[in-house]
Protein backbone atom coordinates (compact mmCIF):
# COMPACT_ATOMS: atom_id res chain seq x y z
CA UNK A 1 0.00 0.00 0.00
CA UNK A 2 1.71 3.41 -0.91
CA UNK A 3 1.66 6.10 1.65
CA UNK A 4 -0.81 8.23 0.31
CA UNK A 5 -2.88 5.45 0.89
CA UNK A 6 -1.75 4.61 4.26
CA UNK A 7 -2.76 8.27 5.28
CA UNK A 8 -6.04 7.68 3.50
CA UNK A 9 -6.32 4.83 5.92
CA UNK A 10 -5.40 6.46 8.91
CA UNK A 11 -7.71 9.59 8.26
CA UNK A 12 -10.73 6.73 8.00
CA UNK A 13 -9.71 5.52 11.20
CA UNK A 14 -9.65 8.83 12.63
CA UNK A 15 -12.94 9.48 11.43
CA UNK A 16 -14.78 6.49 13.35
CA UNK A 17 -13.46 6.72 17.09
CA UNK A 18 -15.21 8.17 19.52
CA UNK A 19 -13.42 11.68 20.08
CA UNK A 20 -16.05 14.26 18.82
CA UNK A 21 -13.97 16.51 17.98
CA UNK A 22 -11.90 14.08 15.31
CA UNK A 23 -14.95 12.60 13.52
CA UNK A 24 -15.99 15.62 11.84
CA UNK A 25 -12.35 16.38 10.40
CA UNK A 26 -12.00 16.03 6.78
CA UNK A 27 -10.34 12.86 5.05
CA UNK A 28 -7.81 15.16 3.14
CA UNK A 29 -7.34 17.53 6.48
CA UNK A 30 -6.47 14.24 8.18
CA UNK A 31 -4.44 12.59 5.90
CA UNK A 32 -2.28 15.71 5.41
CA UNK A 33 -1.62 16.36 9.21
CA UNK A 34 -0.49 12.43 9.53
CA UNK A 35 1.38 13.05 6.42
CA UNK A 36 3.76 15.78 8.41
CA UNK A 37 3.59 13.49 11.14
CA UNK A 38 4.92 10.25 9.91
CA UNK A 39 6.34 11.70 6.74
CA UNK A 40 10.20 10.78 6.03
CA UNK A 41 12.84 11.18 3.43
CA UNK A 42 11.05 11.20 0.08
CA UNK A 43 7.80 11.50 1.25
CA UNK A 44 7.93 7.59 2.25
CA UNK A 45 6.80 6.67 6.24
CA UNK A 46 9.22 7.06 8.87
CA UNK A 47 7.12 3.87 10.49
CA UNK A 48 10.98 1.90 11.08
CA UNK A 49 12.25 4.32 13.68
CA UNK A 50 9.48 4.83 15.15
CA UNK A 51 8.80 1.03 15.35
CA UNK A 52 12.13 1.02 16.57
CA UNK A 53 12.25 3.30 19.40
CA UNK A 54 9.28 1.20 20.71
CA UNK A 55 10.73 -2.31 20.33
CA UNK A 56 13.57 -0.58 22.61
CA UNK A 57 11.09 0.81 24.73
CA UNK A 58 9.46 -2.26 26.03
CA UNK A 59 6.56 -2.01 23.53
CA UNK A 60 7.68 -4.94 21.64
CA UNK A 61 4.45 -7.39 22.08
CA UNK A 62 2.46 -4.47 20.72
CA UNK A 63 4.93 -4.13 17.29
CA UNK A 64 4.60 -7.48 17.00
CA UNK A 65 1.04 -7.49 16.78
CA UNK A 66 0.92 -4.85 14.64
CA UNK A 67 3.43 -6.61 11.58
CA UNK A 68 1.76 -10.30 12.85
CA UNK A 69 -1.51 -11.47 11.36
CA UNK A 70 -4.66 -11.06 13.66
CA UNK A 71 -5.32 -8.15 15.98
CA UNK A 72 -3.67 -5.17 16.32
CA UNK A 73 -2.53 -4.60 20.29
CA UNK A 74 -3.51 -0.88 21.55
CA UNK A 75 -1.00 1.77 22.36
CA UNK A 76 -1.26 4.32 25.00
CA UNK A 77 -1.46 8.08 23.82
CA UNK A 78 0.71 8.65 26.45
CA UNK A 79 3.56 6.24 25.39
CA UNK A 80 3.10 7.48 21.70
CA UNK A 81 3.70 10.81 23.13
CA UNK A 82 7.17 9.77 24.93
CA UNK A 83 8.44 8.27 21.49
CA UNK A 84 7.31 10.93 19.14
CA UNK A 85 7.68 13.89 21.33
CA UNK A 86 5.46 16.44 22.35
CA UNK A 87 6.71 18.80 19.99
CA UNK A 88 5.31 16.42 16.92
CA UNK A 89 1.67 16.13 18.95
CA UNK A 90 1.43 19.71 19.43
CA UNK A 91 2.31 20.60 15.40
CA UNK A 92 -0.78 18.03 14.86
CA UNK A 93 -3.17 19.03 17.51
CA UNK A 94 -2.66 22.63 15.79
CA UNK A 95 -2.72 21.84 12.02
CA UNK A 96 -6.25 20.42 13.15
CA UNK A 97 -7.40 22.80 15.81
CA UNK A 98 -7.38 19.86 18.28
CA UNK A 99 -6.50 19.62 22.13
CA UNK A 100 -3.39 17.32 22.55
CA UNK A 101 -4.95 15.05 24.12
CA UNK A 102 -7.73 14.33 20.89
CA UNK A 103 -4.29 14.36 18.83
CA UNK A 104 -2.58 11.92 20.99
CA UNK A 105 -5.76 9.67 20.78
CA UNK A 106 -6.35 10.27 17.15
CA UNK A 107 -2.62 8.83 16.79
CA UNK A 108 -3.11 6.28 18.61
CA UNK A 109 -6.26 4.83 16.79
CA UNK A 110 -4.40 5.37 13.09
CA UNK A 111 -0.85 4.46 13.92
CA UNK A 112 -1.62 0.14 14.62
CA UNK A 113 -3.82 0.54 11.19
CA UNK A 114 -1.59 2.01 9.52
CA UNK A 115 1.48 -0.10 10.11
CA UNK A 116 -0.56 -2.99 9.85
CA UNK A 117 -1.36 -2.13 6.67
CA UNK A 118 2.22 -1.17 5.47
CA UNK A 119 3.32 -4.64 6.55
CA UNK A 120 1.00 -7.01 4.59
CA UNK A 121 1.10 -10.24 6.22
CA UNK A 122 3.18 -9.52 8.44
CA UNK A 123 6.50 -8.43 5.92
CA UNK A 124 7.16 -4.79 5.97
CA UNK A 125 7.73 -2.67 2.81
CA UNK A 126 10.64 -1.75 0.97
CA UNK A 127 10.56 1.74 2.20
CA UNK A 128 10.29 0.61 5.98
CA UNK A 129 13.27 -1.32 5.55
CA UNK A 130 15.16 1.64 4.30
CA UNK A 131 14.78 3.67 7.38
CA UNK A 132 16.02 0.61 9.50
CA UNK A 133 18.87 0.25 8.17
CA UNK A 134 17.92 -1.15 4.36
CA UNK A 135 17.34 -4.99 4.52
CA UNK A 136 19.84 -6.08 6.55
CA UNK A 137 18.34 -3.73 9.04
CA UNK A 138 14.92 -5.17 8.14
CA UNK A 139 16.28 -8.64 8.83
CA UNK A 140 17.80 -7.93 12.11
CA UNK A 141 14.49 -6.03 13.15
CA UNK A 142 12.31 -8.39 12.10
CA UNK A 143 14.70 -11.08 13.46
CA UNK A 144 14.07 -9.68 17.38
CA UNK A 145 10.29 -10.44 16.64
CA UNK A 146 10.83 -14.10 15.87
Amino acid sequence: MDFTKLLQLGASVIQQNSDQSTTGLGTDQLASALGNLFGGAGGNPDFGQLLSKMQAGGLGDIVSSWLGKGTNAAVSPDALTALLGSDKIQAFASQLGLSEQSAKTAIADALPEMVDKASPDGSLLENIAGNIGGMAGLTDFVGKFI
